[in-house]
């Protein structure tokens, strides 16, 4: 079935037709993997569509330009409202956003002059890993392929280049046969999945890896943190050994694409019963409480569409 793409994207200042959004196949990026991005959701609320934490993801696209010294030719007021702008554009409400900047088109070599581009695109997305993940869970493995290392590539970072890695442990995950993969990091200890970061729940409280154990530092996750103590659900940030995996009364993943997935097994092990437990239940109704409104957003997170 061929991809129904959205009609118009943002793209270097305009918005214009999809197709015509291109760039050299000589392009910094393409070669070396020289981009950073964001993936933001925006939700049909009470009170008209809003874009969920938008401010907290443009600072983090900018973060991890600074990382890479990469000049960004837009501010973030700028790139804000080209979010808006496309979302309108394509007549989208509930969508994924994804602000890309790249070094484009210019010399040629690992540290040349190359001028950056930058493109927002919104588009259509249900649950990301499968239709029913949300509600039944999904079965995962211990990748074989382990996180960088400190000091390597920046973890820290949402740049292009690091999600070699995270195509290496999704790839594997479903050539064998299960749902995603989670990655230990350099030291054996657990990081995050592919793409997710990871929470354990022993005895009604959340555990989960530092952002030390070379993960993401997810919007999503602090939205989920932040959440729990507010509602009373203790959070415990502490490097965890492979073998809690199996141990765990439950076990999810998180993020925007991912939003708050269950993990019902791991390598053919039951996580708890092998159902959806009670806090991630509670945390599902506290993070989507915040779009149907029955959860009070007093931290500000939604930004209504203008």
């Amino acid at each position: 079935m061929a991809q129904a793409y959205p009609e118009l994207i943002w793209h270097n200042g305009a918005i214009k037709p999809w197709h015509e959004a291109t760039t050299h196949v000589m392009a910094h990026a393409i070669h070396y993997g020289s981009s950073v991005f964001e993936g933001i959701r925006s939700y049909r609320t009470p009170h008209g569509a809003a874009i969920f934490r938008l401010r907290d993801h443009l600072k983090r696209l900018f973060h991890s330009a600074r990382i890479y010294a990469m000049a960004m030719p837009w501010d973030q007021a700028a790139l804000g409202a080209a979010c808006h702008e496309v979302l309108q554009a394509n007549r989208l409400d509930a969508a994924y956003i994804r602000p890309v900047a790249f070094r484009g088109l210019g010399g040629f070599g690992l540290s040349a002059d190359c001028p950056t581009e930058v493109a927002v695109a919104a588009r259509s997305m249900g649950a990301y890993l499968g239709e029913g993940v949300l509600e039944q869970g999904i079965d995962a493995c211990v990748s074989s392929w382990q996180r960088f290392a400190p000091n390597t590539i920046p973890a820290g970072a949402k740049a292009g280049g690091n999600y070699l890695s995270g195509q290496l442990i999704a790839r594997e995950a479903r050539r064998l046969g299960f749902g995603e993969g989670i990655a230990l990091a350099h030291d054996g200890l657990l990081s995050e999945g592919a793409g997710e970061n990871l929470f354990l729940v022993f005895d009604g409280a959340l555990h989960t890896p530092p952002v030390s154990a070379s993960l993401l530092n997810g919007i999503t996750r602090h939205t989920l943190m932040t959440l729990a103590r507010a509602h009373g659900i203790e959070v415990v940030e502490r490097a965890l050994p492979r073998e809690y995996l199996y141990l765990a009364d439950e076990v999810f993943m998180c993020g925007t694409a991912a939003e708050i997935t269950p993990i019902r097994s791991v390598d053919g092990c039951p996580v708890g019963d092998g159902r959806t437990g009670p806090v991630t239940r509670r945390l599902q109704q506290l993070y989507f409480g915040l779009f149907d409104g029955s959860v009070e957003d007093r931290w500000g997170w939604l930004e209504p569409l203008r």
